[in-house]
């Protein structure tokens, strides 16, 4: 008897020390990983196909879990705030695939009307939500919907926003705002009161309880929702619109709309306490590199930049308007990804950038879609790789970075802002097969 006691404390002892040191010993999901993290994996293979395969966020490698289904070319991906549910689209037949991260299983799959650049999964329940600029309302001459999803398989409203191309959620689902191309409108929708079926509440007439048309935008693309306020980006003049970047707020309860205040250009944003981090052109183009003191030294071959503001939000100021000798350079294209670590350091990433050398075969600069803002001292790191951002990742346990770059999922570390090499990564990259499309974590950790 006392030696069987005696096998059980030597059991125990070992599985919390496995724990502590952080081995992989979990209650739910088969692979049993504690520091899950999903990456979407494009594979163009007859042999091959598209997955979200699991990584273990502990040591950076992959895993010999099994990837969950995800169509033949998943990329965008949403998740939910208890990281209960996860969707990703696949570009290849405008398909939706949710999963539950819990468990590791498939929900269903919903085919969507045309491709989508903006989901949400607001709530624990499986229910989301996808813009669609290019969908077909039945009657009309017009595009645009949100497309209301149960995930386990079908379409249960449409409802009918022209050009609908962006949305975003409060914190609790409720209310959605939507942002359509080539519009000077915020639309907000009430999404639990849209009838099932085809939902024409922002056509006219409007319906008020499900719909509310907000003017006094410019070129509107995004919005950082804190609380009962919005943080409205106005892309201005970089969308064709016909006043500078600016950001406005809006009162999400009586939607009163706040005064501009200009920013040097406006496609995404992170909020940070008092201070919301704004990146953008401002152009169609974005300023000549040559103009802005931070980017002459170094010097880059790109010609064109963007740019990197801080909006103080106890003032509504923001000190690095107009001021080519502080303002902050970053890479140009479209700015759609916006990140910080848990040591502040601030990743923003954009695409259709100008990529500069080749990391494959390196011969002076290199650069690519990322920026690093180091915000305690302000300093910039543009790292030398090239593509698109398409998923950036932090944890709040370790001080590295994913970042989904050119295809490739790289590790930063975020204490000197570089690569991270070691034994699991001698390279600085997770080798996942295929075009990486985006990274989610699936745990808190």
């Amino acid at each position: 008897m006392k030696r069987r006691c005696l096998v059980v404390v030597v059991g125990l002892w070992a599985a919390l020390n496995l724990t502590a040191c952080g081995g992989s010993k979990r209650t739910t999901g088969p692979s049993g990983l504690p520091n899950r993290v999903l990456a979407s994996q494009g594979v163009s293979s007859t042999n091959d196909f598209g997955r979200l395969v699991i990584v273990d966020g502990f040591n950076d490698t992959l895993t010999g879990a099994t990837p969950l289904s995800a169509g033949t070319s998943p990329g965008l991906m949403a998740i939910s705030p208890s990281r209960n549910i996860v969707m990703a689209f696949d570009p290849a037949n405008n398909t939706v695939y949710a999963v539950n991260a819990t468990k590791e299983t498939s929900i269903g799959s919903v085919q969507l009307p045309g491709p989508t650049f903006s989901m949400a999964v607001p709530t624990s329940s499986a229910v989301g939500y996808a813009a669609v600029p290019t969908a077909a309302v039945p009657g009309f001459n017009f595009l645009g919907a949100v497309e209301v999803m149960n995930l386990s398989g079908s379409i249960t409203t449409t409802i009918a926003v022209t050009n609908a191309e962006t949305l975003i959620a409060n914190a609790n689902g409720s209310q959605l705002l939507v942002f359509s191309n080539d519009s000077d409108v915020v639309t907000v929708l009430t999404p639990g009161d849209a009838l099932p079926g085809i939902d024409l509440s922002c056509s006219s007439p409007v319906n008020p309880a499900v719909c509310t048309i907000i003017p006094g935008f410019n070129r509107p693309v995004y919005a950082v929702v804190n609380g009962a306020t919005a943080y409205v980006l106005n892309c201005g003049f970089e969308c064709g619109g016909s006043q500078q970047a600016s950001v406005q707020t809006l009162d999400l309860n009586s939607f009163a709309v706040g005064k501009p205040v200009l920013v040097n250009g406006a496609t995404d944003a992170f909020l940070s306490g008092a201070k919301l981090y704004v990146a953008g052109r401002g152009t169609p183009t974005g300023p000549l590199c040559s103009s802005l003191t931070s980017s002459v030294n170094p010097k880059t071959a790109a010609t064109y930049c963007g740019t990197l503001d801080v909006v103080d939000l106890s003032t509504m100021t923001d000190p690095y308007f107009n001021s080519p000798s502080t303002e902050i350079a970053i890479p140009d294209g479209y700015h759609d990804r916006m990140d910080m670590s848990i040591n502040g350091q601030l990743f923003v990433g954009s695409h259709d950038c100008t990529d500069v050398g080749d990391v494959n075969n390196p011969n002076g600069e290199v650069r690519g879609c990322l920026a690093i803002l180091n915000t305690n001292t302000g300093a910039v790191i543009i790292p030398p790789d090239n593509g698109d951002v398409n998923g950036l990742q932090s944890f709040t346990s370790r001080e590295v970075e994913y970042v989904a770059e050119g295809g490739n999922l790289r590790v930063y570390d975020t204490t000197r802002n570089i690569l991270l090499i070691n034994d699991f990564l001698p390279l600085g990259t997770i080798d996942v097969i295929g075009y990486v499309g985006d990274v989610k974590a699936i745990d808190f950790f």
